[in-house]
């Protein structure tokens, strides 16, 4: 009897999209799944704040997507990002979703593996190193401190309704405040945080491009935060970190911080 022949018609393959950490910045703070996928990919969409050594790490061919935002401006609204990633998987192609820090901490990770599995597209998630934990360890600021702080918070200044959050108890002795897009709302969140009762003098970091060549790190007290963003017009990415942790212990750096707060103030 003759064998039957080959059925002619398949199921269409669907692609997996992988939602990849890149870390703060400098690409040796890759995992090694993630250099993996992004050294095997033909399609990576990423973030505008992925550094461009990291991009450089593509092999030949592979077609890069820039998502970048910024505060006043998207190159592609959210919901044109997870149909993107939809739309890609769905014609069968395997999708490294490239961001920076980790997906999960403010990288809108949630909101594209919730669009991914409502369309039946497979995801997986590869943490990166936060941008908090990056920067604070690039700019050996411990976080936690047995003399310091034993809690930290995360908080975006960038959110809508900022006036109307609370963060009360966030801040304060024996905490670190660590806020992330929060360079063109520093005023705002001077003033939230002294109305809810925390000290204009409690120390204040400001890291600057964390991790990589250029980085910068600018010290304050609270009263003086907004004026140290704008005086040296520092540039996303950057974090700030509130608390007795982010203090320099030298005498000279001291010095400096109180002069900048008093000029602040003035």
């Amino acid at each position: 009897m003759a064998a039957n022949p080959p059925s002619t018609t398949s199921a269409a393959r669907v692609g997996t999209v992988h939602l990849v950490g890149a870390g703060p910045g400098d690409p040796d703070m890759l995992t090694l799944r993630a250099a993996r996928l992004i050294l095997g990919a033909s399609l990576i969409v990423h973030d505008g704040l992925v550094d461009p050594a990291i991009l450089a790490m593509a092999r030949p061919g592979a077609r890069l997507v820039s998502v970048a935002k910024s505060r006043s401006r998207h190159t592609m609204k959210q919901d044109e990002i997870n149909a993107l990633l939809v739309r890609e998987a769905l014609a069968g192609k395997d999708v490294v979703r490239l961001k920076g820090g980790d997906p999960f901490i403010f990288g809108r990770g949630g909101e594209e593996a919730q669009a991914c599995r409502a369309a039946g597209v497979p995801v997986q998630v590869v943490p990166g190193i936060s941008a908090a934990l990056g920067a604070a360890a690039a700019a050996q600021i411990p976080l936690t401190h047995r003399d310091h702080a034993s809690i930290v918070s995360f908080v975006a200044g960038q959110c809508k309704g900022l006036s109307d959050q609370d963060w009360s108890g966030l801040a304060g002795k024996g905490r670190t405040l660590v806020i992330f897009m929060g360079l063109a709302t520093a005023a705002q969140i001077t003033e939230k945080l002294m109305a809810d009762g925390l000290s204009p003098t409690v120390p204040v970091a400001v890291i600057e491009k964390a991790t990589r060549a250029d980085m910068r790190v600018l010290r304050s007290r609270l009263a003086g935060l907004a004026h140290l963003v704008e005086s040296e017009r520092v540039q996303s990415p950057a974090l700030i970190v509130i608390g007795d942790v982010a203090a320099d212990t030298s005498e000279a750096a001291d010095n400096t911080i109180r002069a900048l707060a008093l000029e602040a103030v003035q």
